[in-house]
């Protein structure tokens, strides 16, 4: 298991400070706010402890209320809307300076039986073929900020189609889909509600990314600024996040600083696991 992956697992074992209130950190980074995969993350930790574990998460819903602060912990409350005979109901509310930084919905439901359809999974490289991130980012960046860049990274992430600093370079290679194999680097325990924290985490690192990739823009190239504004999951099947799962992910709308990101994330033996949809603020100036 990775260094990064030990910490991430680390952030995510909330300590519990009271009844349904829990106390999250963040890394020791230099970041201007918190990842908003952590605090997706760390709140659906919150709401998971206090559903039974027979009845897994099935949708959660999420709103980036405030910038969070890296250098405070932050506070989640959890609401305990309903207990119903099939469905479990939690709210959370992350609290930071006295103010709400992040709030989330979460649905649990009992496992049942029904009708069963799904999308089909689009044809992609094997990650084995694909190189490293690493790979793809040292071309750009240098050796030294590639492996500085991925070290920090819980995820080993292998991207099928261009990343948004190549298309930045190249209009030509501008799309507005994304294909990307990621697992986190190492083995984990059997805890289902564990693997689909990590899925919550890792599903912030890049939908975004996609509307940028539409638009021959990146993070970082000085005329491109953004942020996630809400999330939406549904958890369709289990599934492991130490295995290789597909990331689609392609973008219907942008507009009005505004861009729209939807994903669906598949195991490699085809079965679509999670569905994704985010909104983010994206905002450029002339460059």
């Amino acid at each position: 298991m990775s260094e990064s992956l030990k910490a991430l697992l680390d952030l995510l074992d909330l300590e519990q400070i009271e009844n349904d209130i829990f106390r999250g950190r963040s890394p020791e980074e230099r970041r201007q706010r918190v990842f908003g995969g952590q605090v997706a993350g760390q709140a659906l930790v919150a709401a998971g402890r206090t559903v039974p574990v027979n009845r897994p998460v099935h949708s959660l819903h999420a709103y980036f209320i405030r910038p969070g602060d890296p250098l405070v912990p932050i506070v989640y409350t959890v609401d305990r809307v309903r207990d119903g005979r099939s469905f479990t109901t939690r709210r959370v509310l992350a609290v930071q300076h006295g103010k709400a930084i992040f709030s989330l919905s979460a649905s649990f439901q009992i496992v049942e039986d029904g009708p069963a359809h799904q999308a089909p999974m689009p044809e992609a490289p094997a990650p084995e073929t694909l190189p490293t991130s690493r790979e793809r980012l040292t071309p750009l960046f240098g050796e030294r900020a590639a492996a500085d860049f991925v070290e920090q990274r819980p995820f080993d992430i292998r991207h099928a189609t261009p990343l948004t600093w190549e298309a930045a370079k190249d209009p030509a290679l501008a799309t507005p889909e994304s294909k990307v194999w990621l697992r986190v680097d190492g083995e984990l325990p059997d805890d289902p509600l564990l693997h689909v924290c990590l899925m919550t985490y890792a599903s912030d690192m890049t939908l975004l990314d996609t509307v940028l990739l539409n638009h021959g823009l990146a993070w970082g190239d000085k005329r491109t600024m953004g942020a996630s504004l809400d999330h939406a999951m549904w958890f369709h099947r289990p599934f492991r996040a130490d295995e290789w799962l597909l990331y689609f992910q392609d973008t219907p709308f942008a507009g009005g600083a505004r861009g729209l990101a939807r994903g669906q994330v598949f195991t490699r033996s085809g079965d679509l696991v999670v569905s994704v949809m985010q909104e983010g603020l994206v905002r450029t100036s002339a460059p």
